[in-house]
């Protein structure tokens, strides 16, 4: 994926005979922000009491609390995380990964990482090497696919590419190649989420407190924790309560300039063909708030640390997840 920010984006996606439109630019402000990805730093996580913080991610992620992109270092995202987890089973809040949380999550009987034997599949391709930062000509390209194998294998996992270098030093990421991959259930950008028979009666909170989704319950029963990305001081979140209306796989993305205050003068219309690097991801989940949708973004890196133009920005997977949880007529509170 890239290396900037776009000034994103107005919406809309016509699939399945319903008008989805996403606001925001990514549609969250998504297009192509790699190279805004938040910097780690060169000192080393202190050790923790108990596990290690990328095995805290993983079983974060196995429990359906997501830290976003896995990355093996402390921050926001996994910070609240975290602190939902210990929420949701009644734990003593902490500072920092302890070992109470850290039996509650299986830590002493659940591998953090498993192997996995790259396929020829993943490193055929097609991929796009060269995606463009303007838009126009990003429509030119006959999908937004992945860039490279790495970043393919990353989202698969969850998981930053500079963490799978940690994992596997050296590795080329060649058919055949065996590697060390993180134990979370794997992402499959070709399979169309089903629906997720936890959904039912499931009510979406988005809140810009802790950047953050819940899908909960009646009874308040979390059945999915994830980062998110919303609004801006020029396009803050809506609060209010809405609905679903529609959701949409592998959605186009059709710019519109006239509906953004950052857009240039010189911006023309112009469609995104679908794909994992299209600027709402693989996802757009339309909400009865015109204009605005919960989506993926190809810059997992970003998700909770940048801003966007109002709407809410997942990982692919994330956004995945949210999709199989919710149907026309789920109620969705932005607060």
């Amino acid at each position: 994926m890239q290396t900037r920010i776009l000034q994103l984006i107005a919406a809309s996606a016509a699939i399945a005979g319903l008008a989805l439109t996403p606001v925001d630019g990514g549609a969250g402000q998504a297009a192509r922000q790699k190279s805004r990805q938040r910097p780690h730093a060169a000192k080393k996580p202190a050790p923790l009491p108990c596990g290690d913080y990328m095995a805290f991610q993983v079983l974060l992620d196995r429990q359906g609390f997501s830290p976003g992109q896995i990355d093996g270092r402390p921050g926001a995202n996994f910070a609240h995380a975290l602190a939902a987890f210990q929420n949701a089973r009644k734990l003593t809040a902490t500072p920092q990964p302890d070992c109470d949380a850290w039996k509650a999550l299986e830590g002493e009987s659940t591998e953090a990482t498993t192997t996995y034997t790259i396929a020829d599949a993943d490193v055929k391709g097609p991929f796009e090497e060269n995606i463009p930062r303007n838009l126009v000509e990003q429509s030119k390209l006959p999908a937004l696919a992945y860039q490279t194998p790495a970043e393919l294998i990353g989202e698969r996992f969850h998981a930053s590419p500079a963490l799978l270098q940690r994992l596997n030093p050296g590795t080329t990421f060649t058919a055949g190649q065996t590697i060390k991959v993180p134990n979370v259930t794997p992402f499959d950008v070709n399979a169309k989420p089903t629906a997720d028979p936890a959904g039912a009666g499931v009510e979406i909170t988005v809140s810009k407190d802790d950047s953050s989704l819940r899908a909960a319950k009646p009874d308040g029963t979390v059945v999915l924790f994830a980062p998110v990305t919303t609004g801006s001081e020029h396009d803050p979140l809506p609060t209010g309560d809405y609905k679903v209306i529609g959701v949409s796989w592998m959605p186009p993305f059709h710019y519109n300039p006239d509906l953004f205050w950052d857009a240039k003068a010189t911006d023309e219309k112009a469609t995104i063909k679908p794909g994992p690097n299209n600027p709402v991801g693989v996802m757009w989940v339309s909400l009865s708030l015109e204009h605005y949708g919960i989506h993926g973004t190809p810059e997992p890196g970003n998700v909770g640390h940048t801003e966007s133009h109002g709407c809410i920005r997942l990982t692919n997977w994330d956004a995945a997840r949210v999709a199989a949880l919710v149907k026309p007529g789920t109620r969705v509170l932005f607060r």
